[in-house]
């Protein structure tokens, strides 16, 4: 399927639109202030090792320490495997003692980077991996004979490695150990299909003199440093891209164009006729109704074309997603309108899902189907719509309760996430209290305080919903509880205070 890119960058930010068939599919944000942190190398100073956690954390010179887990540790790993028994934490590491890390996932919420000592060095068709001895191919590429074509071209121009497919554990996913050892083994990305021995000397060459760079900062810096940053969004987007899928890319800075014009050159010629400077005085992201797109991808409805709809809530453990007919009545049985409604929101759920740049669990709660061919049928339509997908998810079965459950790898923060903070009135909640419930809480605390203390007179601050409805519907309440408790009560609206704050000052 073709793909256009719309790429807005401005001083703050820069913003990566995937469009597929007029649709937006896939959008990502890059903030000047605030850029991703995965693909980053570090040289890290241990700062606790953690027993019960199996993991320890490091300072690598951000606001937070990083999490690193004793299965993310090669030589730990490396160690298990020559011994046959599993290495714990305080074998492996020790506090004061600094390693290698990559960043594999950035911090997210209030957790710290996901770090690695399995250093990978990706490049145009390549992805380098230090300390490996192994070729490996992408699972992308399926025709047998241009993997077999691949591996031999890496081994005939890197001798002495080893094809990952002859090896078991770890070593298949060509994983090494000393990352300052200048051997290293490759994986062939999904981008390297049909291309030619000299591109991929080229680019062997290329990741040979990276690593040769990032040797020598590790050589010079002290920890925590920073030794390797991994390319800004639009020139990574430009790197990862599937040729053959693209149709269009198109930059609305003059400046940026030019730049990504000479990447493109250097690292995928054909790219170059396909990349466009659009000077329309027209936002580029109104080109689509894109901006309507992110706007509506922010809201917890989504409605379909049918009439149905599904409503996304996404929590701190996981996201659920429910699937509802809405307005959709069907044509000729309840159960046909229930598998139309499901088959629709299957793709529009895989849709949302790269949209929002949601991960981690989800729970999808179809509408209850009774017949297991139409459960069948729903399901593969799903797995269909998200072979699409660039992340790596795992979908399970229906469950007993009609659930499916999906994982999805998440390496970057969610697009609410993103964009939006909590909301400073309900505090994520995503509910508040009634003015009638405030009221009532309003009218014990006076009790409450009456039987303490001793006062001429009683004053309220409250928001103004709470205040209209004391002198409204509860002012009869109010005129009884004044005469129980014998002091007069004042009311003051406050328009700072949001519903479910008030005060109750003593006169």
């Amino acid at each position: 399927m073709a793909e256009e890119f719309l790429v807005n960058i401005t001083p703050q930010e820069t913003r990566v639109a995937i469009i597929e068939n007029g649709v937006l599919q896939e959008l990502a944000i890059e903030r000047t202030r605030n850029r991703g942190l995965v693909g980053n190398v570090y040289l890290g100073k241990i700062s606790r090792v953690l027993p019960g956690m199996g993991a320890a954390f490091l300072d690598i010179g951000l606001e937070r320490t990083a999490f690193l887990h004793v299965s993310d540790i090669a030589a730990a790993n490396r160690r298990a495997a020559e011994s046959g028994q599993p290495v714990s934490i305080e074998q492996a590491v020790r506090e004061g003692e600094t390693l290698v890390v990559q960043v594999t996932k950035d911090p997210l919420g209030t957790k710290g980077a996901r770090l690695t000592t399995y250093i990978s060095v990706p490049s145009r068709y390549l992805v380098f991996m230090p300390g490996s001895h192994t070729v490996g191919i992408s699972q992308r590429i399926e025709d047998e004979h241009e993997r077999a074509r691949l591996r031999e071209l890496i081994l005939e121009l890197a001798p002495g490695l080893q094809p990952a497919d002859d090896l078991e554990g770890d070593q298949a996913l060509g994983r090494g150990g000393d990352v300052r050892a200048r051997v290293g083994g490759y994986i062939a990305r999904t981008a390297a299909e049909g291309v030619s021995r000299a591109e991929l000397a080229a680019d062997m060459a290329f990741l040979d003199r990276l690593w040769q760079s990032i040797q020598e900062r590790l050589a010079i810096e002290r920890a925590p440093a920073v030794v390797h940053e991994d390319l800004p969004l639009v020139l990574r987007t430009i790197r990862d891209v599937a040729v053959a899928s693209v149709e269009k890319i198109r930059i609305d800075s003059k400046e940026n164009f030019h730049k990504v014009c000479e990447f493109a050159a250097t690292f995928s010629p054909e790219l170059v006729a396909r990349i466009e400077h659009y000077p329309g005085e027209r936002p580029i992201l109104d080109l689509y109704s894109t901006e309507d797109e992110i706007h509506r991808a922010l809201q917890r409805k989504v409605d379909l074309k049918s009439g149905g709809h599904l409503i996304i809530d996404q929590t701190e453990a996981m996201t659920t997603i429910d699937v509802n007919t809405g307005g959709f009545v069907g044509h000729r049985n309840l159960e046909e309108t229930i598998f139309k409604t499901n088959l629709e929101a299957a793709q529009a759920i895989a849709r949302q899902l790269r949209l929002r740049n949601l991960g981690g669990i989800i729970i999808i709660d179809f509408i209850d189907m009774t017949e297991a061919e139409h459960q069948r049928q729903v399901l593969r339509a799903l797995e269909k719509s998200l072979e699409r997908d660039h992340s790596k998810i795992t979908v399970s079965e229906l469950t007993s309760l009609g659930l499916v459950q999906i994982t999805r790898k998440r390496t970057r923060e969610s697009l609410e996430h993103v964009l939006c903070e909590t909301c400073p009135t309900c505090a994520g909640r995503g509910s508040i209290k009634t003015a009638e419930t405030v009221c009532f809480e309003i009218f014990r605390e006076i009790l409450r305080e009456a039987r303490q203390f001793e006062a001429q007179s009683l004053l309220v601050v409250a928001s103004q919903e709470v205040v209209d409805r004391l002198h409204d519907e509860e002012s009869t309440s109010v005129a009884e509880l004044e005469e129980f408790v014998g002091v007069p009560i004042r009311f003051q609206v406050e328009t700072a205070y949001t519903q479910e704050q008030y005060d109750v000052v003593l006169l």
